[in-house]
């Protein structure tokens, strides 16, 4: 990824973040991984210029929705989510040290309703895109539930399944912070919602 100046923002803009992964690394869906970085990322994903609001993990990279003060406190929070992601990753595999972030982030600011609509869709039901398109392949029929290697359990967005509407509460222990933090712009905290609620059938394109 060439290392270009990066776009100005306020702290009134969501981002959508892409994170990539050194190869031959463990999965970040490996269920190890991901309980070290739910405590990690419950550690330190509320900051005073820079929170961490929703996350999914693929095998070699990581989507993020986050909010920052300005462009600097962007680029700070984000190496601190690196390095704990790398302090993470490496703990499981048993080394000391090691390169696991492949390259700078991707950022793609978030200006609208419906583009924070968009990219909530596209990082919580991004494994159900995946899994959808192997369960056609199997000709298997896809059961509705959210991904464990994702933040959609801590999200208050989602239409009803049933009746019930789905919730960390349920798969969590009442000791346990969220690895996430609360968003605190307008467009992550009620501007999306003007086109709807999320779907947990839905996939994204």
């Amino acid at each position: 990824m060439r290392h270009t100046s990066r776009e100005g923002f306020s702290s009134t803009t969501p981002a959508h973040v892409t994170l990539k992964l050194m190869p031959e690394l463990l999965s970040l869906r490996n269920k190890k991984v991901v309980r070290a970085l739910e405590r990690t990322f419950a550690a330190g994903c509320d900051r005073s210029e820079f929170r961490l609001v929703h996350y999914s993990l693929l095998g070699n990279h990581a989507h993020l929705i986050v909010e920052a003060r300005d462009q600097h406190a962007l680029g700070r929070g984000m190496m601190a989510i690196g390095s704990r992601l790398a302090l993470a990753v490496n703990r499981v595999m048993g080394r000391t040290k090691g390169r696991v972030v492949a390259d700078r982030y991707h950022a793609r600011l978030l200006r609208t309703p419906r583009e924070v609509r968009h990219a909530l869709r596209y990082v919580l039901l991004n494994a159900r895109k995946h899994a959808v398109a192997t369960a056609k392949t199997a000709r298997k029929v896809l059961e509705v539930v959210l991904d464990p290697a994702s933040s959609a359990r801590w999200f208050d967005g989602w239409k009803p399944v049933h009746g019930t509407v789905p919730s960390a509460r349920a798969h969590a222990s009442a000791h346990e912070d969220p690895p996430v933090a609360r968003a605190r712009t307008w467009l992550l905290r009620v501007g999306w919602r003007r086109h709807g609620l999320l779907d947990p059938a839905e996939v994204p394109g």
